[in-house]
């Protein structure tokens, strides 16, 4: 007989890592939320306490002093690829957050923009004749590792080499295959190691290059070690690549079966920046993170104890009907809508959230001016892929 509580919590068996039909995960996600207002998952070997409202969600996230990212996924808490600055806290943390906040403030992704808005345009001018893509394969992971290399100062032009190796990367280590994600991830700390070389010997501005901007950084006088940069590097494809690629995939496909919102943001293309972020709160592709309590304390009537596993339900916390009226609709201009937790809380909020918003505002801005109509071919089966969300795959297509 399973137990039906642990330490007085109500426990729930939900598995969240299994591929499944598309939005099965949210479906799971607000039955937790309405069965109890916490829950104690026991499908992982550990088990997790799951923060799941709105306001419980964003009061954890504020718990960062004795919460830490020790535990970053509470489906995997073990720690898996270093990550910087993630696997910091507190002070340190805050050191390297401040010598790359710079390259993902406003005013830095603004003067990505014309570049980022060239690099679409020419990705959907390739496509465009064709009159069919896999929108996952063809358009949405290639354009955010363009842009990545522009990020880097890096040319664009390697999209396609480098592409090859992060999709090897991530492939391999979400199918357990350690030796081939290893010779993967050697392939990519090759290429940086190669542009490091290049910028020691011709230094670039460290105000707009950010590999230069790495190279010369002093953490209390100390420069960032050649292992510390490389994992800088790594983390940032690591985030920012695979999530582009999610949101544009849950994105595109609403806005393939939902007409009456393609036509709306086709009509008036501002209202594309309000869409962003109601797609962000809708589709919240990374629906949880992780935290591991630092010593025993009592939290909203959890007992709860140092070593513990903490999951804040951003995907729960962004459907909950006590923050967002008819929260599983879109709602184009929903007053609030900016208030949904898709980018995480507290310090280790997400560095590259104005990227990313840059991003998708570009693509669903460019895509619409020139394929207005599109839809999903005939017979696809999609389906998601838990831990994280992605669609393996989504056939457009267009008349030409």
């Amino acid at each position: 007989m399973t137990d039906t509580t642990h330490r007085g919590c109500p426990v729930t068996h939900t598995d969240y890592t299994g591929t499944t039909p598309i939005y099965e995960h949210y479906a799971l996600l607000n039955d937790d939320r309405e069965r109890e207002r916490f829950l104690f998952n026991d499908s992982t070997e550990r088990g997790f306490y799951m923060l799941q409202r709105y306001e419980d969600v964003q009061a954890g996230f504020q718990q960062h002093q004795n919460w830490t990212t020790a535990v970053r996924s509470a489906l995997r808490p073990g720690l898996g690829e270093p990550l910087l600055p993630q696997d910091l806290n507190g002070e340190e943390h805050l050191k390297l957050r401040k010598i790359l906040n710079q390259f993902f403030a406003p005013a830095a992704v603004r003067r990505l923009e014309p570049l980022a808005t060239q690099r679409c345009i020419e990705l959907i001018e390739e496509l465009k004749p064709k009159g069919s893509c896999d929108f996952v394969a063809e358009f949405a992971i290639r354009y955010p590792t363009d842009l990545f290399l522009a990020l880097l100062g890096l040319p664009v032009s390697d999209g396609e080499q480098f592409l090859e190796w992060s999709e090897d990367m991530f492939s391999a280590m979400l199918a357990g295959e350690p030796e081939r994600a290893a010779a993967a991830k050697k392939n990519i700390i090759e290429y940086f190691e190669a542009a490091l070389e290049d910028r020691t010997a011709n230094p670039g501005d460290p105000e707009t290059d950010m590999v230069t901007r790495l190279l010369e950084a002093r953490i209390d006088d100390e420069p960032l070690t050649r292992d510390q940069i490389h994992t800088i590097l790594l983390t940032l494809m690591l985030a920012g690549l695979d999530t582009t690629r999610s949101a544009l995939g849950y994105i595109y496909t609403h806005l393939a079966t939902h007409d009456e919102h393609r036509q709306e943001i086709v009509e008036d293309p501002d209202l594309i920046g309000k869409a962003v972020e109601e797609f962000l709160r809708l589709y919240p592709l990374v629906f949880q993170a992780g935290r591991e309590v630092q010593s025993d304390q009592e939290f909203e009537g959890l007992e709860l104890k140092k070593g513990d596993v903490m999951w804040m339900g951003i995907g729960q916390a962004n459907r909950d009907p006590r923050k967002f009226d008819d929260p599983d609709e879109f709602i184009i201009d929903r007053p609030g809508a900016n208030q949904h937790l898709a980018f995480g809380g507290g310090p280790h909020r997400c560095l590259g959230m104005h990227l990313a918003r840059l991003e998708l505002k570009v693509v669903l801005e460019q895509w619409h001016e020139r394929i207005p109509e599109y839809r999903i071919a005939e017979g696809a089966e999609l389906t998601e892929r838990g831990g994280q969300l992605t669609l393996s795959t989504l056939p457009l297509e267009w008349e030409v």
